[in-house]
């Protein structure tokens, strides 16, 4: 019996020893178990349909994996007249993944099960620069979560990080931030070594996008855009069915798409990028200036004229208790938005384009003028065709997304593994 997933899965030397009939079997568990994982409890009939194999083989399989104490009977499902199926899914707690998220001025760190719970987290104030010294404040503070959460560290399969800046998941490397961490070795590499378990880092955007495909509204849809909306803009790409990272990882820069001529400088180093008209800086800076110019507001009682405290959840707060300025100001930021989303319906024609982030949070101040942006840029025929949804995941999808990415990576390499020895 394993007592968690990582005692389950098998080395090299041990496929070595089993006759190719077992290794065949062992493939067939782990693409069960994989399946489990990213859809949850499901009956033995969705298992055949979905791996193509017999009610009985699937069954011989599940109960395998029960003795095991991988798998677990999950209750029942519904019927359309017969017996109601038997519904299965992993054992709780069967494994946890470390996800962290690095945004602008605060780390989130989370240790989440096979079944997507999030069972400790933190939250630690931190401002990021490009230089920051980062592989040892992240152990550091992950090992006191960890050891506060009382689980055990072989538990842990591995850990998701999700960050700003050009990154590359195939690289491991960080083109902006944390250059210092990953010279003359990739920032991944040196996170493992910290670390001793396997490590995959990924943009933020990317991470959410991974977590929509996965588990959100983009799961089993052909083309959707997601957008990330915080102080920054990311998009993700899933297209026929697939994410789309571009060759070297780095599809998606759509905040850093010159919109106006000769407009602000970006902190890219070009002048009028969307992210500086459309952005959560784009908001602040706004509705900093429209407050110097004596502007009536909430924001002035929330804030207390510290203005340097705001930030776009107290402009979006003040929206959603009716303040008409942090309504106009999140309306300009909208137009904006959905002028740089024309082009994207038009270049990619999408079913469904889904809006996540801080300022998703701004609901319909943000999604009805994207609309109205959208009715006056974009060819009618390609906006009527194209939905525009708030993503349902809340706050912690990218690191969500964290935990997908390492699983997927140690899903692969054990497949691949298997599959080198098979006959």
């Amino acid at each position: 019996m394993a007592k968690d997933l990582k005692d389950f899965l098998v080395k090299d030397e041990q496929l070595a020893g089993i006759s190719n009939v077992e290794r065949k079997k062992y493939l067939q568990k782990i693409k069960i178990i994989k399946h489990l994982f990213l859809n949850g409890e499901t009956s033995n009939a969705d298992i055949c349909n979905k791996f193509n194999v017999s009610l009985p083989t699937s069954m011989a399989l599940i109960n395998q994996l029960k003795e095991a104490d991988i798998v677990v009977k999950k209750g029942q499902g519904k019927s359309d007249g017969g017996r109601k199926p038997d519904l299965f899914g992993l054992r709780e707690h069967l494994f946890f993944v470390l996800s962290i998220h690095i945004e602008r001025s605060n780390i989130k760190f989370a240790i989440i099960d096979n079944n997507h719970s999030i069972v400790a987290e933190r939250n630690v104030e931190k401002e990021i620069s490009p230089s920051a010294n980062i592989v040892d404040d992240l152990y550091e503070l992950s090992q006191d979560l960890i050891k506060d959460s009382e689980i055990s560290q072989e538990k842990i399969m591995g850990v998701g990080i999700s960050m700003p800046g050009l990154v590359s998941t195939e690289e491991g490397k960080n083109f902006t931030y944390y250059l210092s961490d990953q010279e003359p070795e990739s920032l991944q590499n040196k996170l493992e070594k910290t670390f001793k378990k396997p490590v995959a880092i990924l943009n933020d955007a990317k991470s959410a996008c991974l977590a929509e495909f996965r588990y959100g509204l983009a799961k089993n849809r052909q083309d959707v855009l997601v957008i990330s909306m915080d102080w920054g803009i990311g998009l993700g790409i899933i297209m026929g069915g697939k994410m789309h990272s571009g060759s070297s990882g780095f599809a998606g820069e759509f905040g850093h798409i010159p919109m106006t001529e000769d407009g602000q400088l970006c902190h890219c180093g070009k002048r009028g990028c969307l992210e500086t008209e459309a952005s959560g800086l784009a908001l602040v800076k706004k509705a900093k200036e429209g407050l110097d110019a004596g502007e009536t507001s909430l924001l002035n009682e929330l804030l207390k004229n510290k203005y340097d405290r705001l930030e776009p959840q107290v402009i979006i707060e003040a929206a959603n208790k009716g303040d008409q300025f942090a309504i106009n100001v999140i309306s300009e930021i909208g137009i904006q938005l959905g002028k740089g989303i024309s082009i994207l319906v038009q270049i990619f024609n999408p079913e469904l384009i889904i809006l996540e982030g801080k300022i998703a949070d701004a609901r319909q101040f943000i999604t009805t003028p994207v609309q109205q942006a959208m009715n006056t840029y974009c060819m009618m025929q390609l906006k009527e065709r194209t939905n525009i949804a708030l993503s349902t995941l809340g706050p912690n999808s990218s690191l969500y997304g964290g935990i997908i990415a390492v699983m997927e990576t140690i899903f692969h390499e054990q497949t691949n593994l298997i599959k080198s020895h098979i006959n």
